[in-house]
Order: C-alpha cells, then sequence, then structure tokens
C-alpha cells in the first residue's frame, strides 16, 4: 500500500467504481448496517483528498454524500449476497480460487479471507493501479490490471487447476452480447466444471425505446456519462445455456428477496414479475464442453 496516491481521474464504466465505493461507504457508516466494512470506510477517508481536486458532477456528488439511499441499500445488500455465494463455495473448497471481475474498488477479499484461498481481482489497468495504492500486498490476494475480454488474464490462474468461482458484479451490462458470450464460453473452457455467479439485466431495459428512456434516468439521477450505459440484457436466466453444451443454470436471486426493512415500502413489490426480472443475479455451473 502506498501513502501517496497518484492523481484519481477515472470515466465512463470506470467512474462508476467511485459510485459504488462511497455508496458502500454510506451504508456501513449507516446506523445498523446491511453490511459493515471497515476497509471501505477507509478507502473512501484517504480518496476523499482527491475528489476536492475534481470538478466533475460526480466528484460533487460523493464530495457531498448525495447519492440515493435507494441505491446504497441495493448496492449493499448485493454485495452481501456475493458474499454469501463466496462463502458458500469456501465452505466446500477452503483452498479454491474467487475470481472477481470487474472488481472496481471492491474489498471483498478481507471480508471473506478464509487464510487459504486464492482471491483473483480483475479490473482494467487504472483502475488496479489505484488499488494497488490504496491496498496492502498479501501473498494470495493477486491483482491483475487487464480488460476481462483479453483473455490471457486465465493463464495463471487456470495453471492452479483448482475449484473455481468466478464472480461478476454488475459487469456483463456494460459489455456486447457477443462479447459476453465468447467470454462466457472461454471461461467455460478454462475453468471447467466452475461456478459462475453474474448479475444481469433484461433486455427489455436495454435495447429499444424503453432502454433509452432506462440510460437517461440513470444519467440524470446519478450524473452517469454515456459510455457507461448498458449493453446488454436477457429475457430470461437460462439463456446461457443456448450458447454451448454443459452450461447449466442453477438458480436466480434479486435484491428484494432479501426482505430487508431498508428496502422499505418497494418490499411490496417483491412479488411482481416485472421487478423479480428487471435486474437479478443467475449461478450457473460451468462443465467441461
Amino acid at each position: 500500500m502506498d501513502n501517496s496516491l497518484t492523481k484519481v481521474n477515472l470515466s465512463g464504466v470506470e467512474e462508476t467504481a467511485l459510485l459504488t465505493l462511497y455508496a458502500r461507504a454510506i451504508e456501513s457508516q449507516s446506523e445498523d448496517p446491511i453490511l459493515k466494512d471497515q476497509k471501505i470506510e477507509e478507502l473512501v477517508e484517504r480518496l476523499d483528498p482527491q475528489l476536492q481536486k475534481a470538478d466533475s458532477k460526480m466528484a460533487e456528488r460523493l464530495r457531498k454524500r448525495a447519492i440515493d439511499p435507494r441505491l446504497t441499500v441495493h448496492i449493499q445488500i448485493r454485495a452481501k449476497k456475493y458474499d454469501d455465494y463466496a462463502l458458500s463455495f469456501l465452505e466446500k473448497h477452503p483452498e479454491g480460487v474467487i475470481i472477481n471481475i470487474g472488481c472496481g474498488l471492491d474489498t471483498r477479499f478481507f471480508r471473506i479471507d478464509n487464510g487459504k484461498m486464492q482471491f483473483f481481482d480483475l479490473d482494467l489497468p487504472d483502475m488496479i493501479s489505484l488499488k494497488k495504492q490504496l491496498l496492502e500486498n498479501i501473498d494470495r490476494y493477486h491483482l491483475i490490471g487487464k480488460s476481462v475480454l483479453d483473455f490471457d488474464w486465465m493463464d495463471q490462474i487456470a495453471a492452479l487447476n483448482q475449484p473455481t468461482l468466478i464472480l461478476a458484479e454488475g459487469v456483463f451490462m456494460y459489455l456486447p452480447k457477443e462479447k459476453v458470450k465468447v467470454l462466457v464460453l472461454e471461461l467455460q473452457r478454462r475453468f471447467p466444471n466452475s461456478e459462475l455467479v453474474c448479475e444481469l439485466t433484461n433486455r427489455a431495459w436495454v435495447e429499444g425505446f424503453t432502454g433509452k428512456l432506462a440510460a437517461i434516468k440513470m444519467r440524470q439521477r446519478f450524473n452517469m456519462r454515456a459510455d457507461a450505459d448498458f449493453k446488454f440484457g436477457v429475457t430470461k436466466a437460462s439463456d446461457f445455456e443456448a450458447w454451448g453444451d454443459g452450461i447449466e443454470f442453477l438458480e436466480k436471486w434479486f435484491y428484494m428477496e432479501s426482505n430487508h426493512p431498508k428496502i422499505g415500502l418497494m418490499r411490496i413489490f417483491k412479488n411482481w414479475k416485472i421487478f423479480q426480472e428487471a435486474q437479478f443475479t443467475a449461478r450457473y455451473r460451468l462443465n467441461a464442453v
């Protein structure tokens, strides 16, 4: 961990990492937090001085902690669920491998570390460069600064030949469909009998007129840039099974299922199909082909 930070200059999809980080910190510091994360709070404290130098709308919003409370709740409920997926995997495979695709500034390793696993955080080079400055170096914690579509990042992980869990929290919707398909098939080939847990968006919220409205709303509410718009959606969670033999859909989850009190009145919609299928997490087994 470096005590001095280079200038934080993230944009587009990378900018969402800062929004997610601050949303998690706000909720972590709240009364009766959904997920207490001291490490996240420490990162925000170190990044705050950098945001004082930035003049973007996003930086101003983060400085003022002006983030929609619904977003902070959603993000932390989702983070806790992905932690639960990881912990369940580690119960079966204590020395297994976890790959956190599009990790951003998440600190999952420190929340779930069992002292035996190998954990790989993957994101774009600028993001990983910043993360290396913020977090301490630990032998079993590996930071890889590459595009998820640059498949040679898989080489060192596949060589371990260990049971593998792949997490893609808030990633696939930012990639074109053909790129997601190629990625999933490559993961299946390189990590046979692994599990994939990923967040997905319904294609109705990505394509056509409805998709445009959703994109405009996201930009207005969260000051997101146009290059962070969603690009990929599915019709149903089992769509991946049609991409190749051996891809098995296991289960899906959406955040209202947690029934957490902080969701508030929105909990009355948890049984509505339109909400259940708008954005959700799916779990798959990637068998050998």
